[in-house]
Protein backbone atom coordinates (compact mmCIF):
# COMPACT_ATOMS: atom_id res chain seq x y z
CA UNK A 1 0.00 0.00 0.00
CA UNK A 2 1.74 3.48 0.56
CA UNK A 3 4.81 3.76 2.72
CA UNK A 4 5.46 1.94 5.80
CA UNK A 5 8.63 0.70 6.63
CA UNK A 6 8.39 -1.89 3.94
CA UNK A 7 7.53 0.71 1.06
CA UNK A 8 10.72 3.43 1.63
CA UNK A 9 10.02 6.24 -0.37
CA UNK A 10 12.46 9.50 -1.79
CA UNK A 11 12.37 12.47 0.40
CA UNK A 12 11.22 14.68 -2.90
CA UNK A 13 7.79 13.26 -2.74
CA UNK A 14 5.98 17.26 -3.02
CA UNK A 15 2.21 16.36 -1.51
CA UNK A 16 3.45 13.77 1.40
CA UNK A 17 3.65 15.28 5.36
CA UNK A 18 4.41 13.16 8.49
CA UNK A 19 0.65 13.64 9.29
CA UNK A 20 -0.93 12.32 5.87
CA UNK A 21 1.82 9.22 6.67
CA UNK A 22 0.79 9.03 9.98
CA UNK A 23 -3.31 8.73 9.37
CA UNK A 24 -2.55 6.53 6.35
CA UNK A 25 -1.12 3.78 8.77
CA UNK A 26 -3.98 4.10 11.06
CA UNK A 27 -6.45 3.82 8.78
CA UNK A 28 -4.44 0.74 6.91
CA UNK A 29 -4.60 -1.02 10.67
CA UNK A 30 -8.32 0.14 10.92
CA UNK A 31 -8.88 -1.39 7.97
CA UNK A 32 -7.58 -4.92 8.46
CA UNK A 33 -8.85 -5.32 11.87
CA UNK A 34 -12.37 -4.59 10.57
CA UNK A 35 -11.56 -7.46 7.33
CA UNK A 36 -10.36 -9.88 10.58
CA UNK A 37 -13.83 -9.20 12.08
CA UNK A 38 -15.79 -9.52 9.22
CA UNK A 39 -14.27 -12.61 7.70
CA UNK A 40 -14.57 -14.85 10.84
CA UNK A 41 -17.71 -15.03 9.57
CA UNK A 42 -17.94 -13.92 5.51
CA UNK A 43 -14.85 -13.83 3.67
CA UNK A 44 -16.28 -12.84 0.86
CA UNK A 45 -17.95 -9.45 2.68
CA UNK A 46 -14.74 -8.84 4.24
CA UNK A 47 -13.02 -8.92 0.62
CA UNK A 48 -15.65 -6.60 -0.77
CA UNK A 49 -15.28 -4.22 1.92
CA UNK A 50 -11.37 -3.91 1.37
CA UNK A 51 -11.71 -3.68 -1.93
CA UNK A 52 -14.31 -0.52 -1.38
CA UNK A 53 -11.66 1.21 1.43
CA UNK A 54 -8.84 0.45 -0.04
CA UNK A 55 -10.11 2.16 -3.85
CA UNK A 56 -11.27 5.11 -2.10
CA UNK A 57 -8.13 5.77 -0.23
CA UNK A 58 -6.07 5.17 -3.17
CA UNK A 59 -8.03 7.56 -4.84
CA UNK A 60 -8.38 10.49 -1.99
CA UNK A 61 -5.22 10.20 0.58
CA UNK A 62 -2.82 12.69 0.09
CA UNK A 63 -0.13 9.63 1.07
CA UNK A 64 -1.48 7.57 -1.99
CA UNK A 65 0.69 5.88 -4.00
CA UNK A 66 -0.44 6.92 -6.88
CA UNK A 67 0.54 10.37 -8.69
CA UNK A 68 -1.90 13.46 -9.04
CA UNK A 69 -1.88 12.39 -12.47
CA UNK A 70 -3.02 8.87 -11.63
CA UNK A 71 -5.35 10.21 -9.07
CA UNK A 72 -7.05 11.89 -11.83
CA UNK A 73 -8.23 9.06 -14.40
CA UNK A 74 -8.28 6.41 -11.32
CA UNK A 75 -11.78 4.08 -11.29
CA UNK A 76 -10.50 1.68 -8.91
CA UNK A 77 -7.42 -1.12 -8.32
CA UNK A 78 -7.84 -3.86 -10.44
CA UNK A 79 -8.73 -6.58 -8.34
CA UNK A 80 -10.21 -9.90 -8.63
CA UNK A 81 -13.11 -11.59 -7.26
CA UNK A 82 -13.53 -13.58 -4.53
CA UNK A 83 -12.67 -17.20 -4.78
CA UNK A 84 -12.95 -19.27 -1.26
CA UNK A 85 -10.09 -21.86 -3.02
CA UNK A 86 -6.96 -19.49 -2.45
CA UNK A 87 -8.06 -18.64 1.73
CA UNK A 88 -5.63 -21.36 2.95
CA UNK A 89 -4.47 -22.44 6.64
CA UNK A 90 -0.63 -23.36 6.90
CA UNK A 91 1.31 -24.08 9.68
CA UNK A 92 4.73 -22.37 10.16
CA UNK A 93 7.40 -24.69 9.79
CA UNK A 94 10.99 -24.15 10.78
CA UNK A 95 12.48 -25.08 7.31
CA UNK A 96 14.89 -22.46 6.60
CA UNK A 97 14.63 -20.59 9.53
CA UNK A 98 17.69 -18.67 10.33
CA UNK A 99 18.62 -17.66 6.14
CA UNK A 100 19.31 -13.62 6.25
CA UNK A 101 18.04 -11.61 3.28
CA UNK A 102 19.35 -8.14 2.72
CA UNK A 103 17.63 -5.63 0.76
CA UNK A 104 19.17 -2.77 -0.91
CA UNK A 105 17.15 -0.14 -1.77
CA UNK A 106 18.10 3.44 -3.15
CA UNK A 107 16.40 4.87 -0.30
CA UNK A 108 16.89 3.47 2.87
CA UNK A 109 19.95 1.74 2.42
CA UNK A 110 20.11 -2.22 3.29
CA UNK A 111 17.01 -3.16 4.66
CA UNK A 112 17.51 -6.79 7.04
CA UNK A 113 15.26 -9.70 7.02
CA UNK A 114 15.65 -12.86 8.61
CA UNK A 115 13.66 -15.80 7.71
CA UNK A 116 11.94 -17.73 10.36
CA UNK A 117 10.04 -20.54 8.90
CA UNK A 118 8.27 -21.67 5.76
CA UNK A 119 4.36 -22.50 4.50
CA UNK A 120 3.67 -25.02 2.70
CA UNK A 121 0.80 -24.62 0.38
CA UNK A 122 -0.75 -28.09 -1.41
CA UNK A 123 -0.97 -27.30 -5.18
CA UNK A 124 0.61 -23.96 -4.74
CA UNK A 125 4.30 -24.42 -3.34
CA UNK A 126 6.09 -23.14 -0.37
CA UNK A 127 6.92 -19.61 0.65
CA UNK A 128 9.16 -18.16 3.37
CA UNK A 129 8.38 -15.90 5.65
CA UNK A 130 10.84 -13.33 7.00
CA UNK A 131 10.69 -11.42 9.63
CA UNK A 132 12.06 -7.61 9.50
CA UNK A 133 15.30 -6.84 11.87
CA UNK A 134 14.79 -2.88 11.67
CA UNK A 135 12.56 -0.08 13.17
CA UNK A 136 8.69 -1.64 13.43
CA UNK A 137 9.69 -5.75 12.63
CA UNK A 138 6.95 -7.87 12.05
CA UNK A 139 6.33 -10.76 9.81
CA UNK A 140 6.75 -10.18 6.04
CA UNK A 141 5.51 -12.81 3.45
CA UNK A 142 5.73 -11.53 -0.13
CA UNK A 143 5.16 -14.22 -2.94
CA UNK A 144 5.69 -13.45 -7.33
CA UNK A 145 3.30 -16.40 -8.75
CA UNK A 146 2.86 -17.46 -12.52
CA UNK A 147 0.50 -14.43 -13.73
CA UNK A 148 3.91 -12.22 -12.65
CA UNK A 149 4.22 -10.00 -15.92
CA UNK A 150 1.64 -11.59 -17.78
CA UNK A 151 -1.38 -9.47 -19.65
CA UNK A 152 -4.57 -9.17 -17.19
CA UNK A 153 -1.75 -10.89 -14.69
CA UNK A 154 0.00 -9.77 -11.43
CA UNK A 155 2.53 -7.15 -10.87
CA UNK A 156 5.99 -8.31 -12.78
CA UNK A 157 8.13 -8.14 -9.22
CA UNK A 158 4.95 -9.67 -7.37
CA UNK A 159 2.74 -8.66 -4.77
CA UNK A 160 2.81 -9.07 -0.62
CA UNK A 161 0.56 -11.47 1.30
CA UNK A 162 1.28 -10.53 4.94
CA UNK A 163 2.85 -7.46 6.03
CA UNK A 164 2.11 -7.16 9.74
CA UNK A 165 3.78 -3.81 10.37
CA UNK A 166 1.50 -1.68 8.42
CA UNK A 167 -1.36 -4.16 9.76
CA UNK A 168 -1.40 -6.46 6.82
CA UNK A 169 -2.37 -9.90 8.72
CA UNK A 170 -5.82 -11.85 8.71
CA UNK A 171 -5.16 -14.20 11.92
CA UNK A 172 -4.52 -17.44 13.22
CA UNK A 173 -6.22 -20.52 14.17
CA UNK A 174 -5.66 -22.83 16.58
CA UNK A 175 -2.26 -22.68 19.03
CA UNK A 176 1.12 -24.03 19.88
CA UNK A 177 2.65 -26.62 17.14
CA UNK A 178 -0.28 -27.00 15.35
CA UNK A 179 -1.43 -22.86 15.15
CA UNK A 180 -2.08 -22.21 11.37
CA UNK A 181 -1.70 -18.97 10.03
CA UNK A 182 -4.47 -17.82 7.63
CA UNK A 183 -3.01 -16.87 4.21
CA UNK A 184 -6.06 -15.49 1.95
CA UNK A 185 -4.71 -15.03 -1.37
CA UNK A 186 -7.62 -13.03 -1.98
CA UNK A 187 -6.29 -9.97 -0.11
CA UNK A 188 -2.79 -9.73 -1.83
CA UNK A 189 -1.60 -6.77 -2.88
CA UNK A 190 0.72 -4.93 -4.78
CA UNK A 191 3.98 -2.95 -3.36
CA UNK A 192 3.70 0.75 -3.97
CA UNK A 193 6.61 0.92 -6.30
CA UNK A 194 3.96 -0.85 -8.90
CA UNK A 195 2.30 2.24 -8.91
CA UNK A 196 4.98 4.98 -8.17
CA UNK A 197 8.89 4.76 -8.71
CA UNK A 198 9.66 6.95 -5.88
CA UNK A 199 9.17 3.93 -3.99
CA UNK A 200 11.51 1.02 -3.61
CA UNK A 201 9.97 -1.79 -1.93
CA UNK A 202 11.18 -5.24 -0.73
CA UNK A 203 10.12 -8.07 -3.42
CA UNK A 204 9.86 -11.80 -3.62
CA UNK A 205 13.08 -13.47 -3.65
CA UNK A 206 14.06 -17.13 -4.53
CA UNK A 207 12.44 -18.62 -1.34
CA UNK A 208 8.95 -16.68 -2.58
CA UNK A 209 8.41 -17.60 -5.77
CA UNK A 210 5.33 -20.15 -6.72
CA UNK A 211 5.34 -21.61 -9.84
CA UNK A 212 1.60 -21.71 -9.42
CA UNK A 213 -0.78 -19.43 -10.79
CA UNK A 214 -2.32 -16.89 -8.36
CA UNK A 215 -4.98 -15.25 -10.30
CA UNK A 216 -7.21 -13.36 -7.52
CA UNK A 217 -6.20 -10.70 -5.00
CA UNK A 218 -5.04 -7.16 -6.53
CA UNK A 219 -3.62 -7.63 -10.33
CA UNK A 220 -1.58 -5.11 -12.09
CA UNK A 221 -3.27 -1.56 -13.74
CA UNK A 222 -0.41 -2.11 -16.30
Amino acid sequence: MAPDQQDYFEDDVPTMSAVDIADWRLRTFALYDKVRQLAATNPFDAHVFWRQERDLMFATHPASALTPGLKASFSGLKTADYDPSFRRYAVLSPVGAGQEMNVQTGTDGVVPFTRIGTFELPGLGSLAAWRLRSYGGGIFVPFRDATAGKDGGSYGAGRYLLDTVKGSFHGTRGAGAEQEFVLDFNFAYNPSCAYNEAWACPLAGPANRLEAAVPVGELYLG
